[in-house]
């Protein structure tokens, strides 16, 4: 094979593709046949560099530059320009919009310099579709390391003095889930991947089964033969076209190669895996929701327990885990326990993967280390407000999480902190807003997913979601009252307390948020419904009820 003498990386991932990168890919393979360079030069699809706001990207390597918002009609002048005369295109480099500064390496970006990439490590540096460039950065050797030299315990024990929690809302510990798998008396156990990512304006699993797919199946492999399951299950959502196309390849190419199959590594260990596809249910994230799915069952969830590690798919004991938290495994295998743990906060281990969306100048994928401040994220990483607003909340934890203020924006991110001031970290999604938000809009937004989501199994939730929505809809309409307000209150908490699963459960806390901190909104509503909220001069007198103070 000729060794190529310039790599041309560019953007592949939904986002890109959407903004024609894939003509990219094409203009630029046509003009470096046309001058002579395809032999020296090549020109690879990757995975999303999570820089969403900018794209598409295009990296010369071993330039180390980087270009945004490449159009199709730029190749013709990055071939002359920089792969024929050396030279760099100005006008196609980051520039600081403070500074004024054009920035022509991604490390000096602003947007990347506080992010640590660890389950988003290969995305944007690889192609996807080729386990050969996985496996040149380290792939499968962590597998490799836990066949022919570890015991399913010590894996165990490694994953749980790592840290590492579930990163796919709920926290719980990825070690305990699986030693408590592993202990359940049974010839037959399931893994499965939750890759069913149904917030509004999340996509970080998305971008990892796009970006580095053959990360999970390494992942998913270690956690089996830890546990002692020979059979993996990937739910994945059909709205994931791309996700599942770059899946099928890598489960080929794994295949092929013996690294998924019988005897792995030469060893007794035998290990595949099967893609299940869901049909868009919010619900389905909940993971007996999924577990019913994936048995072809509606998918509702089911009360607990047992558990799913006791009696999950088919009756028999299984770990879910989701896209996320399988991407952070290899690494902790090849690295040691004790590195990931000397990252993130005392409870909170590592990094998290945010989607970083709504009225921010850095639109994008954002990784960073655990206990990293929401200022941080949103002004250092995000770029700040569009158009110079004034910032007035973030939505994290998307429709189960809640509004976070100014007051809290040094809030550290990790999981007791956001739970603490009424949010919660949820599987990543956070949504900024700024002065020109309607919070009692948002709310309404909120909870007119919810209820269209909602299994309908439980009554709580299957009536009590669409009533408040009702009520939202008759205040925000200018027809409210003092008791509609009061019944909003008594509605959420009730579904809150007596719902059967976490969409139920959490489905209120975008209105109890906004009630708390944007009450005087509502009340614009109530009391003078000529002014659009936020506008209005009506002060709440019972702002500190014992509704706001909870």
């Amino acid at each position: 094979m000729t060794r190529k003498r310039t790599n041309i990386m560019v953007c592949g991932g939904t986002a890109c593709l959407a903004s024609d990168s894939e003509k990219v890919v094409r203009n630029l393979n046509l003009i470096l046949k046309a001058r002579g360079y395809d032999k020296e030069v090549e020109v690879i699809k990757t995975g999303c560099f999570g820089f969403c706001e900018q794209g598409p990207i295009v990296k010369i390597e071993p330039d180390n530059v980087f270009y945004v918002r490449v159009a199709p009609k730029d190749a013709k002048e990055i071939v002359d320009e920089h792969i024929v005369k050396g030279r760099k295109v100005e006008r196609l480099l980051y520039e600081e919009p403070e500074k004024k500064e054009k920035i022509d390496k991604h490390e000096n970006i602003p947007f990347y310099k506080k992010q640590l990439r660890i389950a988003l490590r290969n995305c944007g540096l690889i192609n996807p579709e080729d386990i050969y460039e996985y496996i040149a950065l380290g792939g499968y050797e962590a597998l490799g390391k836990v066949l022919t030299s570890m015991t399913p315990s010590e894996v165990i024990d490694t994953v749980k003095r790592s840290g590492l929690r579930g990163r796919g809302g709920g926290g719980f510990p990825t070690g305990l889930k699986w030693e408590i798998t592993s202990k359940q008396e049974s010839d037959v156990k399931f893994i499965i991947c939750n890759a069913d990512e149904g917030d509004p304006g999340a996509f970080m699993d998305r971008s990892i089964l796009e970006g580095d797919p053959h990360s999970v199946l390494e992942a998913m492999a270690i956690g089996g033969y830890a546990i002692g399951a020979d059979k993996g299950i990937i739910y994945i959502r059909a709205e994931y076209p791309l996700a599942i196309k770059r899946l099928n390849v890598a489960l080929q190419q794994a295949r092929d190669m013996g690294l998924l199959g019988k005897n792995i590594f030469d060893t007794d260990f035998s290990f595949d895996i099967d893609i299940k596809y869901g049909a868009g249910a919010f619900v389905c994230g909940e993971e007996t929701a999924l577990i019913n799915s994936c048995e072809g069952k509606r998918g509702e969830p089911n009360y607990k327990p047992p558990y799913p590690a006791q009696e999950g798919y088919w009756g028999h004991p299984t770990c879910v885990n989701n896209v996320e938290t399988f991407a952070n495994i290899p690494p902790i295998i090849k690295r040691g326990a004790d590195w990931f743990a000397s990252i993130g906060t005392e409870k909170s281990k590592g990094t998290k993967v945010f989607a970083l969306a709504g009225k921010v100048n850095n639109v994008g994928l954002v990784e960073v280390p655990m206990g990293t401040t929401l200022r941080e994220i949103i002004y250092d990483v995000g770029g700040g407000i569009q158009g110079g607003r004034k910032f007035k909340a973030v939505q994290t934890g998307g429709p189960s999480g809640g509004v976070i203020t100014e007051q809290h924006l040094d809030t550290p991110i990790d999981y007791d902190s956001l739970t603490s001031i009424g949010s919660m970290m949820g599987s990543g999604g956070m949504i900024v807003m700024d002065e020109t938000d309607n919070m009692v809009d948002i709310a309404k937004f909120y909870l007119e997913f919810t209820q269209d989501e909602s299994c309908g199994r439980c009554t709580p939730c299957r009536i009590g979601t669409r009533r408040m929505y009702e009520i939202l809809n008759k205040i925000t309409s200018g027809k409210g009252t003092m008791a509609d307000i009061d019944a909003l209150k008594q509605l959420a908490y009730m579904i809150k307390d007596s719902s059967l699963c976490g969409l139920g459960q959490t489905a209120p806390n975008p209105v109890i948020s906004t009630m708390k901190y944007f009450w005087d909104e509502y009340m614009d509503y109530i009391k003078d419904v000529d002014h659009p909220a936020g506008k209005g001069k009506y002060t709440a007198k019972n702002k500190d009820d014992a509704f706001l103070k909870s």
